[in-house]
C-alpha cells in the first residue's frame, strides 16, 4: 500500500477515508474508552450519561476536571504531540505517548501513571458497543496508530464541534453539550422537548439497556457525526428523533446528499459531502436545522418557546 497523501492546514475540512485508517480509528476506539471510563468511575453521575464524555480541545480530547477526593485531575489526548497527559490541580503532570502499541500496553501505562500521581481508579475492563469485547488488559491485537490519521480525524472532530456549538445556540430549550462519546463512538448534540419518552427497547450489543433507557428518557431531536462502520463506510453526520414521529422517514431534508437509513433509523449526510461543497458549514447547518425541523414539527414540539428568534 502506498504512503498516505500528507493533508495540509489549509484543509479546513480534511479527507478521511474510512478505509486508509480503519485499524488506527479501532484501536483508539479503544483508548479513548479507557480514559471515558476512568471520568465515569470517579465523576458524579449525570443523567444521559453526561458525565461521561470527552470534550474536544484545541489539541485533541479531554476528560475535563475529575474528582478524586478533595484532588482534581483530567487526562487530556493530544493529538498534535501524539501524547496523552493527565495532568492534577498540584501541577503534576505524566505522559504517555500516543504510537503503535497494543490496547493491553496503552492500558498499563495509563494506570501506571495514575499510580505514580496516587490516583486510584478502577474501571469496568470490558469494552462497550463493540462485537466480541476483550477485556483492555488482554487486548494484544489493536495496535496501530497513524499519526497523520489520528491528526486528521481531531481535525474534523475541530470543525464539527465548532458547527455544532453555532446550532446548540439557536434552541433555550435543554439540550445537552456538544461532546464525544466514546461508545459508538461519536460527536453528538441532543435537544429536548421537554416531554417524558416511552421506555427506550434497549438491545444495543454490549450496552446496559438501563443506560440505554437513561439517555433516552425523555423526547430528543439528536445529531452527530460519526467515523463510519459496519454497513456504512464512510464517515457522515447523522441526525435521529425518539421517539421517531410518524413520517419523520420520508420528511424532505437538507442537503440534497442526505437520505434516511431505515437499518439505522435516522438521516444520513457523507461527510464528504460537507468536505468538498462550496460553503461545509452552510451545507452542515442546512442538515442539522432541517432534520431537527422534521422532527419537532412531526413531533408537535412548542417550538417558540424552545427555539432563540433568530436574526432576519
Amino acid at each position: 500500500m502506498s504512503a498516505p497523501s500528507r493533508s495540509t492546514a489549509s484543509e479546513t475540512w480534511p479527507s478521511l477515508p474510512l478505509e486508509a485508517w480503519a485499524d488506527t480509528y479501532a484501536t483508539l476506539h479503544l483508548w479513548t474508552q479507557i480514559v471515558g471510563k476512568i471520568r465515569h468511575t470517579l465523576s458524579p453521575q449525570l443523567a444521559h450519561c453526561w458525565s461521561d464524555t470527552l470534550y474536544v480541545t484545541a489539541r485533541g480530547l479531554t476528560t475535563s476536571p475529575i474528582p478524586f477526593g478533595t484532588r482534581v485531575f483530567e487526562i487530556d489526548f493530544d493529538f498534535v504531540e501524539h501524547a496523552l497527559e493527565v495532568r492534577t490541580a498540584e501541577g503534576a503532570v505524566e505522559r504517555v505517548a500516543l504510537q503503535p502499541q497494543s490496547v493491553a500496553a496503552f492500558y498499563r501505562l495509563v494506570f501506571a501513571a495514575l499510580d505514580r500521581l496516587r490516583i486510584d481508579a478502577r474501571i469496568v475492563k470490558k469494552p462497550n458497543e463493540v462485537a466480541e469485547p476483550v477485556p483492555f488488559d488482554e487486548d494484544e491485537r489493536h495496535a496501530s496508530y497513524d499519526r497523520e490519521y489520528a491528526h486528521r480525524f481531531w481535525r474534523v472532530l475541530v470543525q464539527a464541534d465548532r458547527v455544532f456549538k453555532v446550532f446548540r445556540a439557536r434552541f433555550v430549550g435543554k439540550a445537552s453539550p456538544v461532546h464525544y462519546f466514546w461508545g459508538a463512538p461519536d460527536l453528538a448534540v441532543t435537544r429536548f422537548s421537554g416531554r417524558v419518552a416511552p421506555e427506550h427497547p434497549g438491545g444495543i450489543p454490549n450496552l446496559p439497556d438501563e443506560v440505554t433507557r437513561d439517555a433516552y428518557s425523555h423526547e430528543v431531536s439528536s445529531c452527530g457525526w460519526w467515523p463510519g462502520g459496519g454497513a456504512i463506510g464512510h464517515a457522515a453526520f447523522y441526525a435521529y428523533a425518539y421517539p421517531e414521529p410518524d413520517g419523520f422517514a420520508k420528511a424532505r431534508v437538507e442537503p440534497g446528499a442526505a437520505f434516511y437509513s431505515p437499518a439505522l433509523r435516522e438521516f444520513l449526510l457523507p461527510y464528504d459531502a460537507v468536505r468538498v461543497s462550496r460553503s461545509p458549514d452552510e451545507t452542515l447547518l442546512a442538515f442539522l436545522q432541517s432534520t431537527y425541523e422534521a422532527a419537532a414539527n412531526l413531533g408537535m414540539w412548542d417550538r417558540k418557546a424552545l427555539e432563540r428568534p433568530q436574526s432576519p
